[in-house]
């Protein structure tokens, strides 16, 4: 079965994580977070991402990003891909270097974000890399960066500064956010609230009503995620909601092509059918078992093979394309 999508959409925000495979140090080799750093750099700039807090550590990294279109996974491939290439440290590493698919968080804009960027530049404390008064001196941490300028245009520093009680973007402010994290570290009742099983947990960050908005959201996209033993939705719940989606694309799909999707031939490679199935394919996350049974098209590895053949065909391409451009998501 295809990877369910993540829900991505223009100002989303995130907590997003990943760790080196078998808890490996990815990042505590010469040169590693120095590069993942760069390369984030160029991701955050080339995907449009607004990054309200990050930290590297020995072997794993956490990100508080926010979007400006729906590219989260698009952009992780790119981060984590490109990183893996350029690192010349990793290069006889053998296996895997990520532990698997990069965790997303949806997280509230707002208090809650503000919360996860405070528990992200609090990491290294944690993990006992610093003191309490020396938090911006972890190098790997926007904390590190936001002090300085020129500072990175996509570094957003609003959210963790008026969150931390209305605090100035200057030095001053920042030094006057450091020491507030260190009294949020020294209160039980505060850090209580930024503990990994409030904030790197789960399927979301925020309040009852945002929950139950971004489910809502979900299920009129049709992409559940990953999250739905979460979120308590059943598993056939989740594939009829699926499915629903995809009737809801074919049929305006088919509306667009002026296909009566009542009246297909019965000929399992019929060019109609494979123009449908193609765009599907390209659009959403259907399967090929509910494509096979939807349109007759045999098995499901014909529909694969139909839908190849057409795809590598200009005309065939080119007639996808043309219809998807005419139809909303």
């Amino acid at each position: 079965m295809a990877r369910l999508l993540r829900v991505e959409y223009p100002g989303a925000c995130y907590h997003v994580i990943n760790r080196g495979n078998d808890r490996r140090n990815l990042f505590a080799g010469k040169g590693a977070a120095e590069a993942f750093e760069l390369t984030l750099d160029e991701a955050a700039l080339r995907f449009g991402w607004k990054v309200h807090a990050y930290v590297i550590m020995r072997n794993h990294f956490h990100l508080a990003l926010e979007l400006n279109e729906p590219n989260l996974s698009v952009g992780m491939k790119w981060l984590q891909g490109t990183w893996t290439r350029r690192n010349d440290a990793l290069r006889s590493v053998e296996g895997r270097l990520f532990q698997g698919r990069f965790k997303a968080i949806i997280v509230e804009p707002g208090a809650p974000l503000a919360k996860v960027g405070h528990y992200i530049h609090l990491n290294p404390l944690r993990a006992n890399l610093v003191t309490r008064g020396r938090l911006a001196d972890y190098r790997w941490s926007s904390l590190s960066r936001f002090s300085h300028k020129p500072r990175a245009p996509w570094l957003e520093g609003e959210t963790v500064l008026s969150n931390a009680g209305g605090l100035p973007d200057n030095p001053a402010g920042w030094r006057r956010y450091q020491a507030y994290l260190a009294t949020l570290s020294e209160d039980k009742i505060a850090g209580a609230e930024l503990t990994s099983a409030r904030l790197s947990r789960g399927w979301c960050v925020g309040s009852s009503f945002f929950k139950t908005a971004v489910r809502k959201k979900l299920e009129k996209r049709g992409s559940l995620l990953q999250m739905t033993r979460s979120a308590k939705v059943p598993p056939d719940e989740v594939e009829q909601e699926r499915a629903a989606h995809w009737e809801r694309r074919l049929r305006a799909l088919a509306r667009v092509a002026k296909i009566d999707v009542k009246e297909l031939s019965p000929k399992k490679s019929d060019t109609q059918k494979v123009l449908l199935a193609a765009a599907l394919k390209q659009s959403t996350s259907v399967s090929n078992i509910w494509l096979a049974h939807r349109l007759a098209m045999g098995q499901p590895a014909s529909v694969s093979q139909f839908v190849r053949r057409s795809m590598q065909d200009d005309t065939g391409r080119a007639q996808v394309q043309a219809l998807l451009s005419k139809v909303k998501l």
